[in-house]
C-alpha cells in the first residue's frame, strides 16, 4: 500500500508541476515567446517534455 501512495504522490507532484509549467508559458507575451523561440501553442508539449522527459 505504500508504493501506491508514493506513486500517486509522485504523480500528483508531477501533474501539479505539469500544470504550473504550461500555465506560465501560456502567459508570455508575444514579445517574450519571439525571444525564446516558441509559442504558446507549445506549451503543452513543452511542460510534458520539461516534466515527464
Amino acid at each position: 500500500m505504500k508504493n501506491l501512495y508514493a506513486a500517486y504522490r509522485t504523480y500528483a507532484q508531477q501533474h501539479a508541476m505539469y500544470r504550473f509549467t504550461r500555465d506560465e508559458i501560456a502567459r508570455l507575451s508575444a514579445s517574450e515567446e519571439r525571444d525564446l523561440g516558441i509559442s504558446r501553442h507549445d506549451a503543452e508539449r513543452i511542460a510534458r517534455v520539461a516534466v515527464w522527459g
